[in-house]
C-alpha cells in the first residue's frame, strides 16, 4: 500500500520504535503500512566491572539519544519534516538481568546484564523449588543471588526491572513490562497472562526465610499484553528522548517488550508451529508451542508471546562475537597490505568462502565462547581453536569453522526440543547479524537444524521494527484483533522472501563438526580455568 509519508508523519500516523540491543540502540519510525520511513543508531558495548557485566545509565541516555537525533534528521532530510509527534512508541531491550530501584527512583547497584553466569546455585535451587527451568540470567535468579549474599541493598529495594522496563517507566512514569519481557523475570501463567501465582508464592516463602521487607508483588512490574496502553510520553520523558524539545508528549506507548517478543513480531513467529531464530551477539531460537514440555530441561527456557502464548526458547550467550573478532583480523592484515575493504564487503567476502569450505570444516573446532554458556555447561569459556595438524588448514574451513561454532551451542538446545519433545515447527525465520550476507548463514543454519529457515526482506530491521509494529498494533488495532490476525493482514501479506532447504552434505559435516566439538568440551573447560593473564 503506497502512503503519503509526508502527510503520515504531519498528521502523527506513524509509531517509533527503539530497541537497546547489545552492541547497538537502534530507532525505527514506521507509517501506516509498518514500512519504516526513517531509522538512527548509535553504537555501545557492554563493560565487564568488578566481575560482572553490566551498561551504565547514563549511556543508555546517551545512546537513545544520538539514536533519536540521527532518526530526527533523517527526517528531517528526507521529508523536509521536523518531527514533532508520533503516533505510538514503543521500547524493547535485552531481555532479563537485574535493575534494582529504591523508592526514589536511585539505582542500588550496577545493571546486571543477561551476559552474566554467576547465578548457577541460585538457578538450580529455584528450578527445583518451582519444578520450573529458572535459567541464570533471568531477574528472579539474579534478585535471590542479592538476597542470599546479604547484599546492602536488598532492604531498599523498591523496584525491581529490567533494562526495557526502566527505559519505559523513565519516559511515561508507569512500573510496567510487556507479558514477553516478563517471562524473562519470572514464570508466567499463559491462562492470566500474569506472573504465574501459586509460584510466586512459593518465590516469597523462600525470600521470608531470609527476611526481606517486601513480596515479589510488591517489587515487580505489573504485566500487560501486547494491544494494551502503557502509558503516555510525560514532558520529562520527551525531553529525555528529545533534548532539541520538538517532540511533543503525550504520545502513547505500548508495553515494553524483551528482543525476543520483537523478534518473534518481526518475524511474523507469533503463532503455533512458527519459530524463529535470532543471530547476533548472542543466539537464540524459539518455538511456539501446541503443547507443553514432557520435562523441565535445563537448556531450554519457556518464555511468552507478546500475547502470553507460551514458547520454547534455546538461549546461548555467544555468537557472532569471535566471528567478528577473525573478520576484524583479516581486515587489519589487507590495510596493513595496502588493500583495505569496506566491512560489509569483507564480511560478504568471508562468509561465501565458507560455503566453499568442507561440510565438516576440514577437521576444525572452534569455541566462540566469550562467557560462560550454559547450554554446554562451561561457566566461563574461552575463544579456542583446534585443529588436527595433518589435515590442510585453509581460509575456507576457518571461516566455516567460524559458521559452525555460532551455531553449534544452539544446535544441541534444539536437538532436545525437536527430537526429544517433537515439537511441531512448520516454518523457521532468521534475523540478525549472522543472516546479513546473503544465503550463507541461511543456508548452513537450515542444514544445522535440518529445517527449511526462511529469511524475509525486512528481516535486517530486526527488533526495532518489531517494537514499532507493537505500537502500531496498540494504535491500530480492530476491536478483538489477534496479534497474529494483525501481522498476517496488515504487515506481512505479500511479503518477499528466501527459504533454504537443507542440504543433507551440509547436515551430515555439520553432525561431524558436532560430534568433534562436544569430544574436545574438556579442553575448553580446562582452557576457561587456567590463569592466562
Amino acid at each position: 500500500m503506497e502512503i503519503n509519508k509526508i502527510a503520515a508523519i504531519q498528521e502523527g500516523r506513524t509509531a517509533l520504535g527503539i530497541e537497546l540491543g547489545s552492541t547497538r540502540i537502534k530507532a525505527v519510525l514506521v507509517g501506516p503500512n509498518c514500512l519504516p520511513l526513517a531509522s538512527g543508531a548509535h553504537n555501545w558495548e557492554n563493560r565487564l566491572e568488578q566481575g560482572l557485566w553490566t551498561y551504565r545509565l547514563e549511556d543508555v541516555w546517551t545512546g537513545i539519544q544520538d539514536a533519536y537525533r540521527g532518526l530526527a534528521q533523517e527526517v528531517l532530510d528526507t521529508y523536509g519534516l521536523p518531527l514533532e509527534k508520533v503516533g505510538a512508541i514503543g521500547i524493547s531491550a535485552m531481555m532479563h538481568g537485574y535493575l534494582p530501584l529504591d523508592a526514589q527512583g536511585n539505582q542500588l547497584c550496577p545493571f546486571r546484564t543477561w551476559r552474566n553466569t554467576v547465578t548457577g546455585q541460585e538457578s538450580q535451587e529455584l528450578t527445583q523449588l518451582l519444578g520450573f527451568n529458572i535459567p541464570q540470567r533471568w531477574s528472579a535468579a539474579h534478585l535471590y543471588r542479592a538476597v542470599r549474599n546479604g547484599e546492602a541493598h536488598i532492604s531498599q529495594l523498591a523496584y525491581l526491572t529490567t533494562l526495557a522496563g526502566y527505559v519505559h517507566w523513565r519516559l511515561t512514569g508507569e512500573k510496567v513490562v510487556g507479558v514477553g519481557e516478563a517471562a524473562g523475570m519470572f514464570p508466567i501463567d499463559s491462562d492470566t497472562c500474569d506472573y504465574h501465582k501459586a509460584m510466586a508464592q512459593l518465590f516469597d516463602q523462600r525470600m521470608a526465610e531470609y527476611h526481606v521487607p517486601w513480596k515479589m508483588a510488591d517489587i515487580f512490574p505489573k504485566v500487560l499484553p501486547a494491544g494494551e496502553i502503557a502509558g503516555h510520553l510525560t514532558p520529562e520523558g520527551a525531553k529525555l528522548l528529545d533534548p532539541a524539545g520538538r517532540l511533543q508528549p503525550g504520545i502513547p506507548l505500548c508495553p515494553p517488550e524483551g528482543d525476543a517478543g520483537t523478534g518473534m513480531t518481526a518475524t511474523n513467529s507469533v503463532a503455533p508451529r512458527t519459530g524463529n531464530v535470532s543471530a547476533g551477539t548472542s543466539i537464540f531460537a524459539m518455538v511456539v508451542l501446541e503443547k507443553p514440555l514432557s520435562r523441565v530441561y535445563p537448556e531450554i527456557d519457556m518464555v511468552t508471546t507478546p500475547t502470553g502464548r507460551p514458547v520454547a526458547m534455546v538461549h546461548c550467550n555467544t555468537c557472532t562475537s569471535d566471528l567478528d573478532a577473525w573478520v576484524q583480523v583479516f581486515g587489519q592484515l589487507l590495510e596493513a597490505a595496502g588493500s583495505p575493504m569496506e566491512k560489509s564487503a569483507l564480511y560478504d567476502l568471508l562468509y561465501n568462502m565458507a560455503l566453499t569450505g568442507d561440510p565438516d570444516c576440514g577437521g576444525i573446532v572452534s569455541y566462540n565462547a566469550y562467557s560462560g554458556e550454559p547450554v554446554l555447561g562451561l561457566e566461563e569459556g574461552r575463544p579456542m581453536l583446534i585443529r588436527q595438524p595433518q589435515l590442510p588448514f585453509t581460509l575456507a574451513n576457518l571461516m566455516r569453522a567460524q559458521l559452525s561454532a555460532a551455531m553449534a551451542p544452539l544446535k544441541i538446545g534444539m536437538d532436545l526440543l525437536l527430537e526429544q519433545e517433537h515439537a511441531a515447527l512448520d516454518r523457521l525465520y532468521g534475523h540478525g547479524g549472522l543472516f546479513k550476507t546473503k544465503g550463507v548463514g541461511q543456508q548452513l543454519m537450515a542444514g544445522a537444524l535440518q529445517v527449511p529457515v526462511s529469511v524475509m526482506e525486512t528481516a535486517g530491521e530486526g527488533g526495532p521494527w518489531g517494537m514499532a509494529i507493537l505500537a502500531m498494533y496498540m494504535e491500530n488495532r480492530q476491536p478483538g484483533q489477534s496479534l497474529e490476525d494483525y501481522l498476517e493482514s496488515q504487515v506481512f501479506a505479500g511479503a518477499q522472501g528466501s527459504c533454504a532447504q537443507p542440504d543433507p552434505a551440509d547436515s551430515a559435516g555439520f553432525a561431524s563438526f558436532v560430534r568433534r566439538y562436544k569430544e574436545a568440551l574438556p579442553a575448553q573447560r580446562a582452557a576457561a580455568s587456567a590463569d592466562l593473564c
